[in-house]
């Protein structure tokens, strides 16, 4: 990661991740899919609308884990050996301890969340059975998600994916069992979904005991230990904030989608799962550019971030603009696996797909320029610029514009009006992001100073 050129080892870096990453996403499309074809509309509605919702209770903890994955690629980076084996076994233990919290939260408090976003009364029956089960499964999430924070630090992203290969063929092969065969509609694609998180964790869990190397986990050596937790922190909880605050404002603007009807419930959640495998693509690559500039960065390798930052960006562009086009061109068939009886869904899907998924290759930018941030090290100024000029831009727009138009126009037209908003805060913040990154950049010693 730290001598030679940068664009193909960040691609031949990044590509296992986007594959993990597509992985995971078939967990809900999967469910998605299977009660659409076997349920009914209102099913997809329900598992659908509790995407946003499961975004907000976990990924505070998923910026704390991707925050331990820089501190990780810092250190080794730096050849600093003596401080891996506390750093890793703070990172373990803290996914165990997240994701009992998560589990015990989500499961009481479930229903009440979803009648805060004003979940439709035909769909929240489902939505909360869904919920709970879920959230029984989120200690072996959590788990399975440090545990590759972990690895990937480590320039591992080989195993992840086979890992998520065999936990999304289990989850695929349960979810027809247990909807299309035993008739358990939601609950039944709720358990698949657990049970292969649960199998992901323990392979991860067995691979890290077994590692060669300075981050093998020792179960019995398992702590937390205080300056490795202060540095996980002091980088991570900002990032946590972010995609926490950031979560919220996407919550606010599905009880704005759930105000409009189910079956703009039920196209916007069909239409958010195809966008999220774009996402995933977009994402692998900023994570994949935080992980070079992490270990750059602890090497002192300066002059080589200009090129790392580069490269994701062409990457990320290139994947979100052709994606992009090709899901709005496609996209009525695309909907069509996931809704195959509801034309009135579909046109809301539509509209979605092209205020949102068509520029969607804007917010891979701006999340890229978080990620670059971050990998050096400075993640309160991404946070503090994502809030203000992505949530909060997005939370003025429902109040002000969504409610002013919400009742003049169409339903179909009002739902296009809210999304807007997307596009807009991504490219506002982009811009922000990229300067900052260039003042920073200023600022840093030419790398031959520092050798």
């Amino acid at each position: 990661m730290i001598n030679g050129g940068v664009l193909i080892p960040l691609i031949c870096y990044s590509l296992p991740i986007v594959f993990t990453q597509v992985l995971q996403l078939l967990f809900n499309a999967a469910d998605i899919v299977v009660v659409g074809q076997f349920v009914d509309n209102t099913a997809v509605a329900a598992v659908g609308s509790c995407a946003s919702l499961i975004n907000l209770m976990i990924n505070l903890f998923i910026g704390v884990s991707l925050g331990a994955t820089v501190v990780l690629a810092s250190v080794l980076g730096a050849n600093q050996k003596d401080r891996i084996h506390d750093l890793t076994h703070t990172i373990f233990s803290l996914g165990i301890i997240f994701g009992i919290i998560t589990c015990i939260v989500g499961s009481i408090f479930a229903r009440t969340f979803l009648e805060w976003m004003g979940t439709t009364s035909d769909s929240i029956d489902q939505a909360a059975l869904y919920l709970r089960i879920y959230f029984l499964g989120s200690p072996a999430f959590m788990i399975y998600t440090f545990g590759r924070a972990i690895i990937v630090a480590a320039g591992d992203t080989r195993r992840p994916l086979i890992y998520l290969t065999l936990s999304g063929i289990l989850n695929v092969l349960l979810n027809l069992l247990l909807v299309a065969v035993f008739g358990l509609g939601v609950a039944g694609v709720a358990i698949a979904t657990v049970a292969s998180q649960v199998l992901s964790a323990v392979l991860m869990t067995l691979a890290l005991f077994h590692l060669d190397g300075e981050c093998r986990i020792f179960p019995f050596e398992l702590k937390i230990h205080k300056k490795p937790l202060t540095k996980i922190l002091k980088l991570g909880l900002p990032v946590g904030l972010q995609n926490t605050l950031f979560s919220f404002s996407n919550v606010i603007i599905q009880s704005s989608v759930n105000s409009l009807g189910t079956s703009c419930m039920a196209g916007n959640s069909a239409c958010m799962n195809i966008d999220s495998f774009i996402y995933a693509g977009m994402n692998s690559f900023t994570q994949g550019c935080m992980t070079f500039a992490g270990q750059n960065y602890g090497a002192k390798r300066y002059d080589r971030l200009n090129a790392i930052y580069r490269s994701a960006l062409l990457s990320i562009a290139f994947i979100g603009l052709s994606l992009g086009a090709f899901s709005y061109l496609f996209g009525t068939p695309l909907l069509k696996l996931y809704l195959p009886d509801a034309p009135k869904d579909i046109e809301f899907g539509l509209a979605r797909m092209l205020v949102v998924v068509v520029p969607d290759f804007l917010c891979g930018l701006m999340d890229c320029g978080s990620g670059m941030l971050r990998g050096i090290k400075r993640s309160v100024f991404p946070m503090v610029a994502t809030v203000i000029g992505s949530c909060g831009l997005r939370l003025i727009w429902v109040y002000t514009v969504f409610e002013h138009f919400k009742p003049i126009y169409s339903p179909i037209n009002a739902f296009k009006i809210l999304l807007v908003s997307y596009p807009i805060s991504w490219a506002l913040t982009f811009f922000v992001l990229f300067g900052y990154y260039c003042f920073v950049k200023r600022k840093l010693p030419s790398s031959k100073s520092v050798r």
